[in-house]
């Protein structure tokens, strides 16, 4: 039985509530027995002993330093194991048995468990984390979520910059059980941070005696959560088992893991239909009326989310903020989330989501009764502004789209992707008078492409990683390796090699942020609604809808599949029903 605990809004509230004052948590202690040993095969022995579970796609990493997917995200949150763990209740001692917090907010000392073993039964160490968050900071290794590290760490962004050694960096191991942390200022969701993939440990002689793509490898990735990798096979499926050097291995009830990549939805959904899939969550359009009305393990959750268009303002089109805005407003959302997509979203009119929250508890963007935010920036929730849109265009020198160069939207390859690129087709048609032609490519071949700004318009989506408007707003910094828009006032050497085209209009932005980052209460609300403000006035890009998440758990084969507040799968305490 899926567990979900909480209501949304409270869980947000309760990860704004960690004190950052002076603290020490104290979680009781885990029951100690031995765990039996998993049989390792090529092929799962006693198939029907492991969970089957569609990840959907063939992920581009699981490195927790690389990664920055949500597919990625679910196999590491049952691999890897941070100081803190993210759970369906809330933010949990997991590698850490306790923490203090100095009165400024501004040092933690974190005391790892007894007895931590990596899954070849090599200890976890202080020295482990000092790596893999030191590692998160190395312009070499340019990990896209650098900057959810640099930001935060004494001496991080300099280390990456250049300006700084490693040595500076503020994470210390100061014996094998103790974590020294300075930040550069209090941050009131530091415990969140320290549960998410970027500040989880990896070994320092695996990846560097195997390089990139040591994940990925049976023999060599090696890993210190519930579950250890045994096979992987490109395209097709991974196979995990229990790790039995886990600290709470006694309480992992699962042996194993079969994670299919099962692209076509209606596929997964007929491998769950004849019983042969229990866990799934990319759910075909088509379908979910259906599954609403006839099946009851059919359930659909809000997600802290949005999905959006991403312009690439060095595009010679899209440069100009008109014409972002006349392809903007000649959507009509509520359209879509009635007759494309059908999941209970909502129509979104500003970036940041509803049911994230100002520092009073009140919903930065709040739904009337309808379920419908206020219109913004020029964006009406329930119908297309189309006179408007034509308007803005013709204003750019395309009247009803005359004179523009072919105009490409490029997505990920996926049913439902395919339908909201139609639907986007549609109605750019209908409303401004544009052909546009779809491209799509296979999911990491498409990361790289947006990544690297080689579109005019892409799909994006992205999930919130903890509970603060920040996490939403991140992406678009001038060193987040997120920023597919390209949308920066100053080059990045770093993070962003590629992007030599500077956009001044940035900088409002980034200012924003940086006062963000050392405000509270109302004068932070303050400056992160002004970077939305900025964000979106400039319409870098053009939000369509509010995630929600679709998911099917087999509650007749399997209970105790949880998820966490982010809405990531965590098998740790699942149970096949026999």
């Amino acid at each position: 039985m899926l567990k979900r605990v909480l209501s949304l809004l409270l869980v947000l509230a309760m990860v704004f509530s960690i004190s950052v004052g002076c603290a020490k948590q104290e979680p009781a202690p885990a029951e100690e027995k031995p765990a039996g040993e998993t049989p390792v095969a090529e092929t799962p022995a006693g198939e029907e002993d492991y969970l089957v579970w569609n990840i959907a796609v063939d992920p581009e990493t699981w490195d927790p330093t690389l990664n920055s997917a949500a597919d990625g995200g679910h196999i590491i949150q049952n691999m890897f194991e941070g100081l803190t763990k993210e759970t369906s209740e809330g933010i949990q001692a997991a590698a850490a048995e306790s923490w203090d917090i100095t009165n400024d907010g501004k040092t933690y000392t974190f005391h790892l468990r007894d007895g931590l073993k990596w899954s070849d039964g090599q200890p976890v160490t202080a020295k482990d984390f000092e790596y893999a968050w030191k590692r998160a900071c190395d312009p070499k290794v340019a990990s896209d979520y650098s900057f959810l590290v640099t930001t935060y760490l004494v001496g991080g962004a300099e280390y990456f910059n250049g300006t700084g050694t490693i040595d500076q960096i503020g994470v210390k191991a100061l014996d094998d059980k103790t974590l020294e942390v300075n930040l550069k200022f209090p941050v009131a969701y530091f415990l969140s941070l320290t549960s998410f993939y970027t500040y989880m440990p990896v070994r320092q002689d695996i990846v560097e005696a195997n390089g990139e793509g040591w994940e990925k490898n049976p023999a060599t990735c090696i890993s210190n959560g519930a579950f250890k990798m045994t096979e992987y096979q490109t395209g097709s499926h991974l196979t995990m088992v229990k790790n039995e050097n886990y600290w709470d291995a006694a309480n992992v009830k699962l042996a194993g893991i079969k994670g299919l990549m099962i692209v076509e939805g209606t596929t997964a959904l007929n491998g769950y239909e004849n019983g042969e899939i229990q866990v799934l969550d990319s759910i075909t359009i088509e379908q979910i009326p259906r599954l609403q009305k006839e099946d009851p393990n059919f359930v659909i959750y809000p997600h802290i989310g949005t999905y959006y268009v991403n312009f690439n303002v060095d595009n010679e089109v899209f440069k100009d903020p008109k014409i972002r805005k006349a392809f903007s407003l000649a959507i009509d959302r509520k359209q879509f989330v009635e007759q494309v997509t059908k999941g209970g979203q909502t129509p979104a009119t500003g970036f940041i989501p509803s049911g994230m929250i100002f520092s009073d508890g009140s919903d930065i963007r709040p739904l009337d009764a309808n379920g419908m935010p206020a219109p913004e920036y020029g964006i009406d929730p329930t119908k297309a502004n189309v006179e408007e849109a034509k308007a803005l265009l013709a204003e750019a020198g395309y009247p009803d789209g005359k004179g523009l160069p072919k105009i490409t939207f490029l997505y990920n390859t996926n049913e439902n992707n395919k339908k909201i690129a139609e639907a986007l087709q549609g109605m750019w048609k209908q409303n401004l008078g544009v052909d546009v032609e779809l491209l799509n490519q296979d999911w990491a071949v498409f990361q790289e492409t947006r990544r690297a700004g080689e579109y005019m318009m892409a799909r994006g989506g992205w999930l919130g990683d903890y509970g603060d408007p920040m996490t939403m707003l991140d992406l678009f910094t001038v060193a987040s390796g997120n920023n597919d828009p390209q949308w920066r006032y100053a080059e990045e050497p770093n993070g962003a090699p590629h992007d030599k085209t500077l956009n001044p209009e940035q900088k409002e932005f980034e200012d924003a942020i940086s006062k963000s980052l050392v405000t509270s209460g109302k004068d932070r609300d303050a400056a992160l609604k002004a970077a939305e403000d900025s964000l979106m006035n400039n319409m870098v890009v053009a939000p369509i809808y509010y995630y929600t998440f679709t998911t099917i758990v087999d509650s007749s084969k399997v209970e105790g599949v949880e998820l966490t507040l982010t809405n990531k799968w965590d098998f740790t305490h699942a149970e096949l029903i026999k």
